[in-house]
């Protein structure tokens, strides 16, 4: 059952994405909240806002150049090998991935995951190629207990309901093949496809929301890491690669992105935000796009979602290359995540506040 007032914010934001189904929107609306999506948050560590003086967090600070150091994952583009209206399994994903690496210290090979496990077994939840919301994406890992890291489950671009390309011929149904799989070699020689069980992955510790304030979206992220955030995609379409900060374009969104840091122009003095998109790096510059900060242009602002980690995979147990005699659960192959937020004076500390 929803509580009361988290039912009262599912309203709101589904009548705020109902309207950007208008007829001036020109591509579908690929924000949606699904049935199954009741809990629309579940976090109990102190939130960044809080603990962190807005006054204290920098004019410019993005983890894709942090002290020269990336600490983003790679960019994605949900429209190949066919179009699929993924995005909010993209920003959330990305997001979460992100804070892995930030975690890391950006050490090692980057922890990437498995966005057609969302969309094969996300339907009711999280969403599908017609559409999905971010935090439905972190319910459904809280509720499966688990997201694959993506060579368990490479992207397809299908979900069930999808005849788009050649997703009427691709099983997408949430089987354990469908989780986490590998095929030994081709048929006429005999090969064939299994499951594979235990497999690496990523957990979900907790998760939640910003609505229209930048400062708090700001010390989150200064704090944890990126976060996924819904826009109105329609201007993004023709980006030019400056910064958008027209106060008249609609803000009814139907997109979801994430929000990676934020910049100062030094022309114009304008904040902006870092924001990474996934439709290629082709587009924008080089996938991403600078959206004016603090005035909820293009609906930026609307609906932030964040999660930190739980555990994730650091170490496996060897398998066969048929995957036969794959075993073991050890958690020492395990890493837990260290919310800063369990260390309120560090954070502090790196902001100059004591």
């Amino acid at each position: 059952m929803i509580a009361p007032r988290a039912l009262l914010s599912l309203l709101a934001l589904t009548a705020v994405f109902a309207s950007s189904s208008s007829s001036e929107v020109e591509h579908m609306n690929e924000v949606k909240i699904m049935e199954g999506h009741t809990l629309l948050s579940s976090h109990h560590s102190p939130l960044p806002h809080t603990y962190i003086e807005y006054s204290a967090l920098p004019d410019s600070f993005d983890w894709g150049n942090k002290d020269g150091v990336s600490y983003l994952t790679k960019s994605l583009n949900q429209h190949i090998p066919q179009y699929c209206g993924s995005c909010w399994a993209h920003g959330a994903l990305s997001s979460l991935a992100d804070r892995i690496k930030i975690a890391r210290k950006a050490e090692g090979v980057d922890i990437n995951l498995s966005i057609q496990f969302i969309l094969n077994c996300g339907a009711g939840v999280a969403g599908s190629c017609h559409g999905g919301f971010h935090t439905g994406v972190y319910q459904l890992i809280k509720e499966k207990g688990f997201v694959p890291f993506d060579t368990c489950q490479p992207y397809l671009a299908c979900s069930a309901e999808s005849d788009e390309g050649f997703c009427k011929h691709v099983d997408t149904t949430c089987t354990a093949q469908n989780t986490c799989r590998t095929c030994s070699t081709f048929t006429k020689m005999g090969g064939s496809c299994r499951e594979i069980t235990p497999f690496p992955n990523a957990t979900v510790a907790e998760y939640g929301g910003i609505s229209l304030d930048a400062e708090k979206t700001m010390a989150e992220i200064f704090a944890r890491g990126p976060v996924a955030a819904t826009v109105n995609a329609g201007p993004m379409h023709s980006y030019d690669g400056n910064i958008i900060s027209d106060v008249h374009a609609s803000k009814q969104v139907n997109h979801i992105v994430s929000i990676t840091g934020w910049g100062k122009d030094p022309a114009t003095g304008k904040q902006f935000w870092h924001v990474r998109n996934s439709w290629g790096e082709y587009w924008g510059n080089l996938g991403y796009a600078k959206i004016e900060l603090g005035k909820n242009i293009l609906g930026i602002e609307s609906s932030i979602a964040w999660a930190t980690p739980g555990t994730y995979t650091v170490l496996n147990t060897p398998c066969n290359e048929n995957g036969k005699n794959c075993a073991g659960t050890d958690k020492k192959h395990y890493e837990t995540y260290v919310d800063p937020s369990t260390d309120v004076e560090a954070v502090q500390r790196s902001l100059g506040m004591l």
